[in-house]
């Protein structure tokens, strides 16, 4: 006897944010992605899980999140053995607001390794005192009949460890915390609970907070390009700086065409188009599925089963995303952090209800604004404007939907200056220098990030209006349009076929004696009809 569907159970590996911890879970074919994140948060006690995720790996080594409201079997086919990772998807920009202790814990876990495998670049000063955190975190106050020789040789922190600076971190761990008798700014004395909150609030004001970089081609000088995407837009990373900030409120439009992602920013004089060309199409739509997911996650005020279309080319079908869950103004709604927003708001008639998936835009023409007003979110400074930086000249305009030409389809964003309103590199001492962070990152992660821009201040702007959301038109698509028309055309010629020799239909009558018909009836049709009678027959 076989067994049914239902009765067939996978096993599955998942890898905590701790590599030393994993769980064995097991689905069904019919569970859905939403149902492993569920049971991997209940089984670390999270509530507020709408932060977290689950990555794979696919056969063709490409990343992807587990989309939650997709079958797992189907999104995991190729793979075996199952293997996820279980990461923060969404790092909430002030991780300080959250409610729960454990959720906290695991937004530091992610940082702790985003540290360690160079994604979370900093200072030397700032590494030293990231370090000597996490070291009072996992080993408590300094003892000097515990805590003896080069200690923190013996823990891995960073990425590039030195000497000097491992000296410097056990300087801090020694050292009193500043205002307490004989304080001198170091850490001795906090408790776990004061050294972690420490520790989330320098690491989420740095300019790599919250970005897995996606390595993008190289420009036309010949210098790596690396794409980050965060709660506040989108950024460019180069030679150890961050050379462009694109803030949510800016991109006008995102969508990808082959190996080109394309990013639409709409500026108040003018609007601008950028290109980034990624290794493969794989790659490509990930950058993309990436952005669109963040960009609604802290710009929607609510999901509404937002659908999102891009990637149509001449023969493609195009990718649709469907995004699924919470965004970050209805946590923090739900959290009592935010007001609630008024009830016409909610819906798209008087009766108050919630928007249909089609009054949602195909591709968010002007997205909108995730700055909604409360005071504790750390926020860039935007760069210059595009024609300041020599990326696209002075005199190009386009018009919302237009794509590269010319030599700029070919190369990333060229930031080959650095003009006198862009913050400065501070410069690293020779001891502590993770420049090629990247490169050495773990292969799981793919990339990592890395600048040297001194800490952004915390931002207090009012909020602004959101924009109306427009649907503008999508690209045509010959294969598209081909494939609808073949099919109709041979379902039409189905329908006339049985209407012809299955009916008796008086206008038909004279077609059906034609000796045309009647030698095709004979010699194709009838044969057919009886060939496959007979193996419905054996069939069933």
């Amino acid at each position: 006897m076989f067994k049914s569907r239902g009765d067939i159970v996978y096993k599955c590996t998942v890898r905590l944010l701790e590599d030393t911890e994993i769980l064995e879970c097991e689905f069904h074919p019919s569970y859905k992605g939403k149902y492993l994140l569920e049971h991997v948060c209940q089984q670390l006690n999270l509530t507020e899980t709408d932060y977290f995720g689950l990555r794979y790996v696919d056969a063709g080594g490409q990343r992807h999140w587990l989309h939650m409201a997709k079958l797992i079997l189907k999104q995991v086919k190729d793979a075996s053995p199952i293997l996820f990772s279980f990461r923060v998807k969404f790092y909430p920009p002030n991780p300080l607001l959250l409610k729960e202790d454990t959720t906290r814990f695991q937004i530091y876990l992610q940082l702790k390794r985003d540290l360690l495998h160079g994604r979370l670049y900093c200072t030397a000063n700032e590494a030293a005192m990231l370090g000597a955190l996490i070291i009072q975190i996992e080993l408590g106050d300094y003892d000097p009949n515990i805590h003896v020789g080069n200690y923190v040789t013996e823990m891995r922190l960073l990425l590039r460890q030195t000497d000097a600076i491992e000296a410097r971190i056990q300087e801090l761990h020694r050292e009193p915390v500043e205002g307490t008798p004989g304080g001198s700014g170091g850490v001795k004395g906090m408790s776990t609970q004061e050294a972690e909150r420490t520790f989330l609030k320098i690491a989420c004001q740095l300019d790599t907070y919250g970005v897995d970089p996606h390595p993008v081609k190289q420009d036309h000088r010949g210098n790596q390009l690396y794409l980050g995407i965060n709660h506040g837009g989108i950024l460019t990373f180069q030679g150890g700086r961050k050379t462009h900030h694109f803030k949510w409120n800016e991109v006008h439009k995102i969508n990808f065409e082959g190996r080109m992602f394309i990013v639409h920013l709409n500026y108040p004089e003018k609007k601008h188009t950028v290109g980034f060309k990624c290794p493969t199409g794989a790659a490509c739509r990930h950058v993309w599925c990436c952005a669109i997911e963040q960009m609604l996650f802290f710009t929607l005020p609510s999901s509404s089963d937002a659908c999102v279309y891009s990637g149509g080319g001449l023969f493609s079908w195009g990718t649709k995303f469907k995004y699924v869950g919470r965004t970050e103004r209805e946590i923090l709604e739900r959290d009592g952090l935010l007001a609630p927003r008024d009830g016409h708001e909610e819906g798209s008639s008087a009766t108050g209800g919630k928007r249909k998936a089609s009054s949602v835009p195909a591709t968010p023409s002007t997205p909108m604004t995730g700055d909604f007003g409360y005071s504790s979110l750390p926020r860039s400074t935007h760069s210059a404007p595009l024609e300041e930086s020599g990326i696209i000249p002075s005199n190009e305009a386009c018009n919302g939907g237009c794509l590269l030409s010319g030599p700029a389809v070919d190369i990333a964003l060229a930031c080959d200056h650095v003009r006198p309103e862009d913050p400065k590199p501070v410069m690293v001492s020779p001891e502590y220098n993770p420049r090629d962070s990247f490169e050495h990152s773990s292969t799981e992660s793919g990339a990592t990030t890395h600048t040297l821009h001194p800490h952004e201040e915390w931002s207090r702007a009012p909020p602004a209006p959101p924009p109306a959301l427009q649907p503008p038109p999508r690209p045509f698509s010959l294969l598209r349009a081909f494939v609808p028309s073949f099919i109709f055309v041979w379902l039409s010629l189905a329908l006339l076929t049985l209407l012809v020799f299955e009916t008796d239909w008086p206008p038909l009558r004279s077609l059906k004696r034609k000796p045309e018909l009647v030698s095709l009836r004979h010699h194709y049709y009838a044969p057919l009809k009886e060939y496959l009678k007979k193996k419905v027959i054996e069939l069933f």
